[in-house]
């Protein structure tokens, strides 16, 4: 070397700025913290400068972990950049590979080797030195050479390799099996992946690291293994579906397509069609069927497309191609003319027991009498009677109606024998049997057979059994039936004899199981037969056999006939036949019983019973009703007795009846004295009504009396009427006042010490305001109503006014409360002297009595006239 370089070189090594490291490093050659300064010092040196602290350190500290990693950062940082087939490289590699000599626990070291391997692409050597790394470190360091190794196998194409890694990481980290099927899936390496898959659905300890049931682990491997036959060759398709079919029921639909999808995709498209048909006839719900079945016509159509268009392409079709479209079209048509038959299968699968769903399947079968027996029978034989959802007699009637109506008597009649046989669950399900059987007979006209089919479904049983009674079967107690025994009477009455209808309503009343209405209809068949006595006897069971209010109808028809055969013959049997129904009639039906009750004393008996009648009838109807009754008294009162016999039955209804019709009453009793010219007696019940009438709501019946006082009162009547107007208005009015007193004392009580004082000062002030309000109103009204008089007089204190001495001030304001005692008294005087000289004038005219006061009495002497 020339001199000229060793004297640069020394430069480069030595300088005077390193003489203090130096020394440091002599006398510390083994501190670290000296070497890491040296090298920080040297940072912005060339490379081999720094290159060579490192190395004299690492020569002196050859097991620092500190030193070699700093080292082999800033080799790598010096490498960064630089092709990878640079020399320097596999200098650094050295490097690595001389510090594992010291440092193959590290794994820090080993991850910075992986990861500086794997960028140089070697891969066989970067495979090596991650293998390794594995065996050098303990195993609770794995998990930190792992991700860097898989990361590795992703990035290059390496299947073989990468599988065979997969494989050891899984005995490590089972739990990451999913991942590797996503990483074989996406090699294409699918018959692997789907035996993993198959394997994580067979482990039931499997939990998915990416949340997954599995349920859904199980959809991905039918998928698979369903889209892809050509490549999965290790595991059986169809067993692996149907062990699927029997564990997740409720996916039924999806497993059954992928199970046929995987024979389409293979080719085998008959087994395909099995399957599907295999599926459509198992399924049990309609989703599940509706999948299939979309799945099935779905292949049908492109099966029957595809040969069409390969027909299309051929310029001369064989007569094989024509007979293969006719076939795949023929099969098209029949499945989609099935789907409402399958649809109902899957339905009945569903619940065998469903009786409407079999009537349906019945139904789709129509036109198809072979089939519709089949199914009848199938149905009766299927159906369970404690589990049926429907009237399970219905099948057997129905399957009867079928024979008859294509005339096979006899054989409808050997499906209702078995129909009467079995053990239904309800008592009504048998008797409806029973009565449709003698239906069928009565329509073909076979009546005596019908009643002898009646007499058999009401035979009495061997020993005696309760109706209710479930431990005992409905064939035991189906003699009690009454929509049996009703038809029976209907049968008798129609077809048999008298002797033995009778008999038939005797043994229904027997048995107590009569309704109101067998009551009537047995006593309605007497009469026909004019046996009229006997069915009042029977009317009078059916009385004996019911309480109110069922027997209203029996006793509204007894009496109604009884009163229509004898009227006033048999009086007294009669009175007692309504007393002994009114005896416990409810209010609400009372009326009209009360009413045919007086009906007859008006027409048979006498006047003063059927007052009587109508004077109870009052009181026994409802409430509501009372009103309408006092009102047909009076009327029938005035009719028979004359209007003055009417006012005791008016007081009587003032007392007894609630307020507001009390308040009417008050006013027709008012209107009918004033017709009898009775004016004081009506302003007597004027006064009395008014004492429940508060005028701010009754504002009506102050009107009446204001309009009766101004035809027929004088100026004290009217200032009566207006002072009791305003007493009530007082005393309704009390409670009001009362609390707003009292508001208005605690008001002003609250605002100082002598609240009670200010309290009365302020009463008085809204007093004063309100007549004053009063007056004002009165002189802005003009005038009031006022009686005038013939003559009128001017006014000293008004030129213009004409002033009338009897003028009667009768508005509707309330009069001031504040008028002078003298005035009223002055008033008073004037008006009594006013009436004398009104009697002395005017001549007192006399009016004939009205004849409706005598009622439908006769006056003796018609023809005597009046004085």
């Amino acid at each position: 070397m020339p001199m000229s370089a060793e004297v640069d070189l020394a430069e480069v090594f030595f300088n005077d700025e390193d003489l203090p490291y130096e020394e440091e490093i002599l006398r510390n050659a083994y501190s670290v913290k000296h070497w890491m300064r040296y090298v920080e010092h040297k940072r912005n040196a060339p490379k081999f400068v720094i290159n060579t602290v490192f190395e004299r350190a690492l020569k002196e500290l050859p097991g620092s972990y500190k030193l070699w990693y700093n080292y082999l950062k800033t080799l790598r940082r010096q490498v960064k950049g630089k092709c990878i087939n640079d020399g320097e490289y596999e200098e650094v590699n050295n490097a690595f590979e001389r510090a594992l000599v010291f440092m193959h626990k590290m794994p820090r070291i080993w991850m910075d080797y992986c990861t500086f391997m794997t960028g140089q692409c070697r891969i066989t050597r970067t495979r090596q030195v991650f293998d390794r790394a594995l065996r050098a470190l303990p195993i609770t360091q794995h998990q930190r050479i792992w991700p860097l190794y898989l990361e590795f196998l992703k990035r290059f194409d390496i299947p073989e390799t990468a599988v065979r890694v997969w494989r050891r990481y899984l005995k490590l980290c089972p739990e990451d099996a999913e991942d590797y099927v996503e990483f074989l899936v996406s090699i294409g390496h699918l018959d692997e992946a789907a035996q993993q898959l198959a394997n994580i659905v067979d482990n039931e300890n499997f939990v998915s690291k990416h949340g997954k049931s599995n349920h859904q682990l199980w959809n991905e491997l039918c998928e698979l293994i369903s889209k892809n036959p050509d490549k999965v060759h290790s595991l059986n398709v169809d067993a692996i579906i149907r062990g699927g079919l029997r564990r997740y029921t409720d996916q039924l639909g999806h497993l059954w397509n992928s199970l046929a999808d995987y024979y389409v995709r293979s080719g085998l498209f008959d087994r395909a069609r099995d399957i599907y048909e295999e599926a459509i006839q198992t399924v049990t719900t309609v989703r599940d069927f509706s999948q299939v079945f979309d799945a099935y016509a779905q292949f049908e159509e492109l099966s029957l497309s595809k040969v069409m268009e390969e027909m299309a392409k051929n310029a001369t079709p064989t007569e094989d191609d024509e007979v293969d479209v006719e076939l795949r079209m023929a099969r098209f048509e029949y499945l989609m003319e099935r789907r409402l038959l399958l649809l109902n299968s899957v339905l009945l699968r569903q619940n065998p027991h469903n009786v409407a769903e079999w009537h349906k399947r019945v139904e789709l079968y129509e036109g198809k009498p072979h089939e519709i027996i089949n199914t009848y029978t199938e149905a009766v034989h299927t159906v369970q009677p404690k589990l049926a959802v429907g009237k399970l007699y219905t099948l057997w009637v129905e399957f009867a109606k079928f024979y008859e109506t294509n005339s096979q008597l006899e054989d409808a009649r050997i499906v209702f024998e078995k129909a009467v046989q079995v053990d239904y669950l309800k008592v009504e399900e048998l008797a409806s049997v029973w009565c449709e059987w003698a239906e069928m007979e009565i329509r073909t006209e076979n009546f005596d057979q019908a009643l002898k089919i009646m007499q058999r479904a009401t035979a009495m049983p061997k020993r005696k059994v309760a109706y209710h009674d479930d431990t005992e079967t409905v064939q035991m107690r189906v003699y009690k039936s009454l929509k049996l025994w009703s038809m029976y009477a209907d049968l008798e009455e129609s077809f048999g004899t008298f002797q033995t209808c009778k008999q038939v309503y005797d043994r229904i009343i027997d048995l107590k199981i009569c309704t109101p209405q067998i009551i009537i209809n047995y006593g309605l068949f007497l009469e026909e037969h004019n046996y009229f006595e006997e069915a009042f006897k029977a009317y009078e069971k059916g009385i004996s056999l019911f309480k109110w209010p069922n027997v209203y109808d029996i006793w509204n028809t007894y009496l109604t006939k009884f009163l229509k055969r004898y009227g006033g013959q048999k009086l007294e049997r009669a009175r007692d036949l309504f007393e002994q129904c009114l005896d416990g009639c409810p209010p609400e039906l009372a009326k009209s019983l009360y009413l045919l009750y007086a009906k007859l004393e008006e027409e048979h008996g006498l006047a003063r019973h059927a007052m009587a009648v109508y004077e109870r009838a009052t009181t026994a109807v409802k409430e509501e009703e009372s009103f309408a009754m006092f009102n047909l008294y009076i009327k029938k009162a005035a009719e028979i007795y004359g209007i003055p016999r009417t006012r005791q039955i008016y007081e009587k209804a003032i007392e007894v009846l609630p307020e507001a019709q009390s308040r009417q009453m008050c006013v027709l009793f008012a209107e009918m004295e004033t017709k009898l010219g009775e004016i004081d007696r009506a302003r007597a019940i004027y006064a009395h009504c008014s004492q429940m009438c508060d005028p701010r709501i009754t504002a009506e019946f102050w009107q009446t009396w204001k309009e009766f006082e101004i035809r027929h009162g004088n100026e004290d009547t009217m200032r009566e009427m207006l002072r009791i107007k305003r007493s009530i208005q007082a005393t309704y009015n009390t409670q009001i006042n009362m609390m707003s007193a009292t508001l208005i004392n605690s008001a002003v009580t609250g605002a100082g010490s002598d609240g009670p004082r200010d309290a009365m000062r302020v009463l008085e002030a809204k007093a004063a305001e309100t007549a004053a309000r009063a007056i004002a109103a009165v002189g802005a009204s003009g005038g009031n109503i006022m009686f005038v008089r013939g003559e009128t007089q001017g006014g000293s204190k008004k030129a213009d006014k004409v002033v009338n001495p009897d003028e009667i001030d009768i508005d509707d304001e309330e009069d001031d409360e504040e008028d002078d005692e003298e005035e009223d008294e002055a008033g008073e005087g004037a008006s009594e002297a006013a009436e004398v000289d009104i009697s002395k004038k005017i001549p007192i005219q006399k009016q004939a009595v009205p004849a409706k006061v005598f009622g439908s009495l006769r006056r003796e002497n018609e023809d005597e006239e009046d004085e």
